[in-house]
């Protein structure tokens, strides 16, 4: 596998940097990268390089190499951009058989005059401290925060690295109470099939909507989010909605969403004793690998009381202005 890590080629442009939303042009020569790496289009490929790579990596070379790739790890299954880094723009890569960082540059002419493949490590991309895009609460009414801020006291969530700045919510009475009568089923839940709705544009990136929903009092460890929504925003902010209603969920992988537009119903799946909704940022799509962002809403009321960029905590009772 060394040769593939190996760097392919040096960028010959001056280094400078972008904003974090991919140019249109890097995603039409990155696409057609990949459609021309998938279809053995080496040809192709070394066409759309800059004069100078052509001279630095003759087309021999440059067939060597995406060969090698290719016999070593396969065809790109999925291709994201993530951020720029200097020239280049940096893509996650998932090939058949193997995971890498792909990053692109390209000239004033919009050809390639830089390539790079290298390992994929988490820590490669980017580490937000805060959500930069606006968001709205994600649910009307008033709802009450029981998990929610920096100490383990407030939030026994600060542990997890995906899921240190994450809210649990409910919907709780006068009494403090989150059920009527005695609780016993998922109807007695104020919470339970109320209308989840998205907190600020963006696309859909992932769905499952096939888990059951417990019983009150008992949970689901094997598929722990249960019914699961992420959103990913124009600021790489990837907003993960978990606990849905079995069959609730409206929207779909690679949906375009606006803020405001209704995502399912709150429900009880997944690694959840009553109905609540779970809701944090991070900054990759993959939990597993993902570091926590910290949320905080425009404006919201809380406690009665009107809050700018703010972070709800434990007992906070919030909603959206009207």
């Amino acid at each position: 596998m060394r040769r593939i890590l190996t760097i392919f080629m040096l960028t010959l442009l001056t280094n400078f940097t972008f904003g974090q939303t991919e140019k249109v042009t890097y995603k039409t020569v990155a696409d057609a990268f990949e459609v021309n790496y998938n279809s053995d289009n080496f040809e192709a490929i070394f066409a759309n390089f800059s004069p100078e790579l052509q001279t630095a990596l003759p087309f021999d070379k440059t067939k060597d190499f995406l060969t090698g790739l290719k016999q070593q790890a396969g065809n790109i299954t999925k291709r994201e951009f993530i951020k720029y880094e200097q020239s280049y723009a940096s893509y996650k890569t998932t090939f058949d058989r193997a995971l890498f960082g792909l990053n692109i540059s390209i000239d004033n002419n919009a050809k390639i005059n830089g390539l790079l493949v290298k390992p994929f490590r988490a820590d490669y991309f980017p580490k937000l401290e805060r959500n930069t895009s606006k968001f709205i609460l994600p649910f009307n009414e008033e709802w009450t925060v029981i998990w929610g801020g920096d100490t383990k006291e407030l939030n026994y969530h600060v542990e997890n690295k995906a899921q240190k700045n994450a809210f649990d919510i409910v919907i709780t009475d006068k009494r403090g109470s989150t059920f009527k009568t005695e609780g016993k089923t998922n109807e007695d839940y104020y919470a339970f099939g109320k209308e989840l709705i998205v907190p600020c544009d963006g696309e859909v990136v992932l769905v499952v909507d096939g888990i059951k929903d417990n019983l009150p009092g008992t949970l689901n460890p094997i598929y722990v989010p249960g019914n699961t929504v992420i959103i990913k925003t124009i600021n790489n902010e990837y907003l993960f909605f978990a606990h849905f209603k079995q069959h609730s969920i409206v929207v779909k992988q690679g949906q375009k969403v606006k803020q405001g537009q209704m995502l399912g119903l709150c429900g009880n799946s997944g690694n959840s004793s009553e109905p609540h909704l779970h809701f944090h940022i991070q900054n990759l799509e993959d939990m597993n690998i993902a570091t926590g962002v910290k949320c905080y809403f425009d404006k919201i009321q809380v406690n009665g009381q009107i809050k700018t960029d703010y972070s709800p905590i434990q007992k906070d009772k919030i909603r959206n202005m009207k």
